[in-house]
């Protein structure tokens, strides 16, 4: 298994826009909003917002987020894992946990102990020691999703 490092944008600040186009290409969202949370990272000194990208050479492999809050209703259940995604070829190899992982870890080290994340996945967070905690209705969405909690 090829071993791939997980970027901090905080540390690799040249990423920024080559990150926050990947990461619109792969959800829709404004590239602006991913572009303006990523330079509230780095003119922050608080934990929250932080991104993460794994490279192959040159070329970001995946990605994922901390932001306050991803786009559901329960304000109160902050700062949220968000935006994760694995290039489908790279997938299978253990990449979504290791930066998941990562980020738990980093947020620890910020004295952030829980994290958030919503999705629609039904099994495969528990892999990686998140649990369920309650349904959850997502901004402009008709059904509820399920909200994930990760204690260190």
């Amino acid at each position: 298994m090829q071993d791939f490092p997980i970027i901090k944008i905080t540390d690799q600040p040249e990423c920024l826009n080559e990150a926050a186009e990947w990461f619109h290409s792969k959800w829709g969202i404004p590239f602006e909003a991913y572009a303006g949370s990523m330079k509230e990272c780095l003119r922050r000194s608080s934990a929250v917002p932080q991104w993460y990208v794994v490279k192959d050479k040159d070329i970001i492999i995946a990605g994922l987020g901390v932001i306050d809050n991803d786009f559901h209703n329960r304000k109160d259940l902050t700062p949220n894992v968000c935006a994760v995604y694995v290039e489908e070829a790279y997938r299978r190899r253990g990449l979504a946990g290791q930066m998941l992982d990562f980020a738990c870890a980093d947020m620890k080290a910020k004295g952030i102990a829980t994290l958030y994340l919503i999705t629609n996945h039904t099994s495969f967070y528990e892999r990686y020691h998140w649990e369920f905690l309650c349904m959850v209705q997502g901004d402009g969405e008709p059904g509820l999703s399920r909200i994930y909690i990760h204690r260190e």
